[in-house]
């Protein structure tokens, strides 16, 4: 199954530029059917837009990033006809992002993840939608929608603002499963196994098995950040940081342009006053305020300057004195009525940097003050007589209160416009990582750790490096250099590893070889053997298969560990060599001395063998058979020899050559004895355990019986 995988892995890679060409023209498409539709709703004038059936489309069939680039393209083409488009963008991306979500695995192929679909890009888009137009255009874009929604606010009781949000909804409604269904009906003509590749072509690289998708989920649960998360968030901080100081130096620019021409207005609209006045006639304004002459017709004229230039709150005509300002003419703002002619006002505490200024007769340019109960801008133009002397000043007052509104404005579309295109760098970040560092470096580690890790036979090292050369990444920069290094030493090493185990497997026969011809050198001295080596070697193997199936001494019978045992077993009695022919092959019973100097064949076999593993480069194999040659004759009570070690001190090899030993002893013949029947053999092992044996090597041992007769049974034959 995985060969089969990696097969069509290799065939989509090589399709890689045929889909990949098939995902731009999805594209492409996707925004034409947009922009046509919602043109011509805007051409006809109805209150739809169904201009999001190319993005659900090419986000089901090509992913989230082409979907994306589908649904911001769309809005600023769309904003050559519909200048409020760009700021639905975000909510065309978001239309896309769920498409994505739901058209996983066949989603958009069952008609519960449609409706799902349907009811919440109209959920979403009709209720963001609302509050945009709401928070631009003070209410709804259509004037039909407009209708509806005091309609029902009329007969419901309900707010304005929640009625539009509804209207709009049961409005997006209808747009949004019209888009959907179309969207699902194209996805139903598109094969999936083609929209599938379209979606792998994104990557350089042969798609991931279920299996290696797998495996690199738990090494990113393993790790801290991946490499695509930290240059997101990089990318993220570095947009959002130009962005917030573009819109502030653009917001400051703005401000000091709008405070720029509040100033021009306002000096202009004094100086017009000052022109209106009758310097000669400021006394008798004072004095007799509207039964002056004149008085109620240069009033109007002051109200129509004030009419003409929007900016300007407070017009007003005053005389600087020393006890504060005289009041001429104060003109009505709103519910505020102005002071009445002679009517003296103390200066500010603000105003007095200013007073020097104004009580010489000098023209006040436009000052930010907070003296009355908001901020404002002031601007005094001197009224002068004939003689050029300051008979009074003309004051305008520009509240700049205005200007918050303006700028919250601003900030409101700057944000609705960015959020649209914050999100296509987003995802472009996401993609480029992705296709080009993230899944290529993520694959190359999934795959060298198997390779690692998966080193016991040398077929899983061929297959895994053909698991690396399957991935076919081509990134075409330092990523795909990187991974020709580590195909070719991958490569390297499993061939080094296969010339190694091929020397491995000559070095152990000739090691097999050596233990076979020293143990024969000491069998051909025995008279009577009769194949002890070989078939204490099977019975040791025996037994050690019985402890593994039973789950006994499972940490040390490891396959490394029994390999070993069974490899060195023929060498326990190699210590006889040192023991006289003699004593060796005496026909009776030995006596006390000649039993004392058989008994130093495992001191003498310890020795030997010792001596070949400090002499012998590479002879750690032989430990475990040190330890048979000098303690198989050790006893689980305590009672053996040489050394008198007692239950599992003695080492496990031993304790399982102490079994196979004695018993093919009983069951052989010697040169002393004939051998003894199968039973009373068995009855002699059995009584032993826990005495002289160890109980769960006789366990083993019996329960393996049918095994241990064939082995006796072939050997007796032979």
């Amino acid at each position: 199954m995985a060969e089969n995988n990696l097969d069509k892995g290799r065939s989509k890679s090589r399709d890689h530029s045929k889909y990949g060409k098939w995902r731009v023209a999805a594209t492409i498409i996707g925004v034409a059917v947009n922009v046509a539709l919602s043109f011509a709703m805007h051409a006809l004038g109805l209150p739809l837009y169904l201009d999001t059936v190319g993005t659900i489309g090419v986000a089901c069939i090509a992913g989230v990033f082409p979907g994306i680039v589908t649904a911001v393209t769309t809005n600023v083409l769309c904003g050559f006809f519909n200048s409020y488009s760009i700021y639905y963008s975000i909510l065309n991306v978001l239309v896309a992002i769920f498409a994505v979500y739901l058209s996983k695995n066949g989603g958009m192929r069952k008609i519960g993840n449609i409706i799902i679909l349907a009811i919440t890009n109209a959920l979403v888009t009709g209720g963001f939608g609302a509050l945009i137009q709401w928070a631009l255009l003070g209410g709804p874009q259509y004037s039909t929608i407009d209708d509806a929604a005091r309609v029902m606010a009329d007969n419901t009781g309900m707010g304005l603002l929640f009625c539009f949000v509804l209207v709009n909804i049961l409005l997006n409604t209808v747009d949004k499963g019209v888009t959907t269904a179309a969207a699902a009906a194209v996805m139903l003509l598109i094969p999936e196994t083609v929209g599938q590749s379209i979606r792998d072509s994104s990557y350089l690289q042969r798609p991931l098995t279920s299996e290696e998708i797998k495996g690199i989920k738990k090494q990113k649960r393993r790790s801290a950040l991946s490499i695509q998360v930290r240059v997101t968030l990089m990318v993220v901080l570095v947009a959002l940081s130009i962005t917030v100081i573009i819109g502030g130096i653009t917001v400051r620019l703005y401000a000091d342009h709008a405070r720029k021409e509040a100033a021009e207005g306002a000096w202009s609209a004094a100086r017009f006053a000052a022109e209106v006045i009758d310097p000669g006639k400021i006394e008798d304004y004072l004095a007799n305020g509207e039964d002056a002459e004149g008085y109620l017709e240069t009033e109007k004229l002051l109200y129509g300057i004030r009419d003409n230039v929007p900016e300007v709150h407070y017009l007003y005509v005053v005389k600087i004195q020393k006890d504060g300002c005289h009041f001429i003419f104060d003109l009505d703002y709103g519910d505020e009525e102005g002071y009445e002619p002679g009517e003296v006002v103390p200066f500010d505490e603000e105003f007095e940097p200013y007073l020097d200024q104004l009580f010489a007769g000098e023209e006040l340019e436009a000052v930010n003050a907070s003296f009355l109960t908001h901020l404002v801008m002031t601007v005094y133009y001197p009224v002068r007589d004939a003689r050029g002397n300051t008979a009074c000043y003309t004051g305008a007052d520009i509240s700049l209160e205005y200007l918050s509104g303006y700028v919250q404005e601003f900030l409101l579309r700057a944000i609705l416009m960015f959020s649209g295109f914050f999100m296509l760098i987003l995802a472009c970040s996401i993609w480029i990582t992705g296709r080009y560092v993230s899944s290529p470096v993520r694959s190359m580690a999934y795959t060298a750790g198997e390779f690692a890790k998966n080193d016991e036979t040398q077929a899983s090292l061929d297959e895994n490096v053909k698991r690396i050369r399957s991935l076919d990444i081509r990134t075409g920069d330092e990523i795909e250099n990187l991974y020709r290094a580590l195909l070719e030493m991958a490569s390297d090493t499993a061939d080094q590893i296969r010339d190694i185990r091929h020397f491995a497997k000559a070095i152990e026969k000739m090691q097999n070889g050596l233990i076979i011809t020293m143990a024969d050198m000491v069998e051909n001295r025995d008279a009577d053997t009769g194949a002890h080596i070989q078939k204490t070697a099977a019975y040791v193997r025996i037994i050690m298969d019985g402890l593994k199936k039973k789950g006994y001494y499972s940490a040390k019978l490891t396959p490394k560990y029994m390999s070993e045992v069974e490899m060195s077993a023929p060498l326990h009695d190699v210590g006889k060599i040192n023991i006289p022919d003699a004593i060796l092959n005496k026909p009776g019973k030995l006596n006390d001395e000649e039993y004392e100097i058989m008994k130093t064949h495992t001191t003498a076999g310890k020795k030997i063998l010792e001596h070949a593993i400090n002499t012998v480069q590479g002879a750690n194999y032989l430990k475990e058979a040190r330890n048979m040659a000098a303690y198989h004759h050790e006893k689980w009570d305590g009672t053996g020899y040489p050394e008198k070690l007692y239950g599992e001190v003695i080492p496990l090899s031993a304790r399982i050559m102490a079994v196979a030993d004695v018993f093919d002893a009983l069951t052989s013949k010697r040169i002393y004895k004939p051998p003894m029947p199968l039973e009373k053999a068995l009855g002699i092992i059995q009584e032993g355990a826990g005495k002289h044996f160890d109980p769960l090597c006789v366990e083993a041992f019996m329960d393996s019986l049918d095994e241990v007769k064939r082995v006796l049974k072939k050997y007796q034959d032979a």
